[in-house]
């Protein structure tokens, strides 16, 4: 199992962008399969609380800016007939993240719910004296001048858990975009700083400057299969495919129909009769004329040659009601009252 203590400013990176979904979603995953266990110091459950504010005004903002360019596009280059209805959606979009949280809220409550699944770790007396050694020796985080009692904290507890006796197969790593204070100066940001270097001994402990990074290099494939649930839009069909599935069906169950007439002339409830004997007042519903019964013969001949007898049935009663379903709602789609099913 790999442990991972996860910085507070990676945290509200996923919570803030919305892109960040898949990634957020392939974390959740590996804890869900116990193949992930997060290390949570309560430093990070209050740093993420005291900044949830402030990420959820940023996210509204962000949006806010992406949908006023996309207004401005809307009203550049759409169309007349249905810029009004796109722009008015878009309008009700952008009330809704003005006058709620939705924007950024879900991430946020997964978030949440994940730093506070099991007790945080608090901050014990031991870990109080070790930052304060490193704040007199100037160690790093506390190489810079600035208030760094945080990272210290979060950098000293992470050096207590990994040195706890643990499996030869237990893994630990630490993840953070503050590269400031915790990576290599002046060299490769994805390397620790070397007054930290010590406690990444691969494969049992890592230093990550990316979360994704860490992901992919654990599970390859893990998000990819977010990524696409997260990025998948269906693709409306062309005017031409409906026009085409339509006819198909339309000549489906025309030929089907036509069947079931052929087998009752063939049984006797139904006749052909020439022009002399057909009854036109009053109409009689089991004649047929020989001339309207001839074309509809040639119409079947060619159904076949055209549609295929591999795609004319039969069918049954599951079978046919989906037939008519889909060309009664087709017919919808183009404009028909619903159960449009004339052939």
């Amino acid at each position: 199992m790999l442990h991972v203590l996860i910085d507070t400013c990676v945290w509200l990176d996923l919570a803030k962008d919305h892109r960040e979904k898949p990634v957020l979603g392939a974390l959740e995953f590996l804890i869900k399969e116990q193949e992930v266990e997060l290390i949570v110091p309560q430093i990070v459950v209050d740093e993420f609380q005291r900044n949830k504010a402030r990420i959820i005004a940023d996210s509204r903002r962000s949006l806010q800016s992406h949908f006023r360019l996309v207004r401005d596009a809307v009203n550049r280059f759409g169309n007349d007939a249905s810029k009004a209805n796109t722009l008015q959606a878009l309008n009700e979009v952008d009330h809704t993240i003005v006058t709620t949280d939705e924007a950024v809220s879900e991430s946020i409550d997964r978030i949440e719910n994940l730093l506070t699944s099991k007790p945080a770790l608090t901050t014990t007396d031991s870990i109080k004296q070790r930052v304060t050694e490193r704040a007199l020796n100037a160690l790093a985080p506390y190489h810079l001048n600035k208030n760094s009692v945080g990272d210290a904290v979060l950098i000293e507890t992470y050096a207590s858990v990994i040195s706890d006796p643990s499996g030869e197969e237990t893994r630990f790593a630490f993840v953070t975009h503050n590269s400031k204070d915790f990576s290599e100066p002046n060299g490769d940001r994805r390397n620790p700083h070397p007054d930290i270097a010590a406690l990444f001994n691969a494969p049992k402990s890592t230093y990550w400057g990316s979360l994704v990074d860490l992901l992919r290099d654990f599970d390859p494939e893990i998000l990819d299969d977010e990524e696409a649930d997260f990025n998948f839009s269906m693709e409306p069909r062309r005017l031409s495919e409906i026009l085409e599935a339509e006819n198909i069906l339309r000549r489906q169950i025309w030929y089907n129909r036509h069947w079931n007439l052929r087998s009752a002339i063939e049984d006797g409830t139904h006749h052909v009769v020439p022009e002399a004997e057909y009854s036109r007042t009053p109409y009689r519903s089991d004649q047929t004329l020989d001339t309207v019964w001839a074309q509809a013969l040639a119409a079947a001949k060619r159904t076949e040659d055209e549609v295929g007898l591999n795609n004319l049935g039969p069918w049954d009663d599951f079978e046919w009601g989906m037939l008519n379903g889909k060309l009664s709602a087709l017919r919808w789609l183009l404009g028909d009252e619903w159960d449009m099913l004339d052939t």
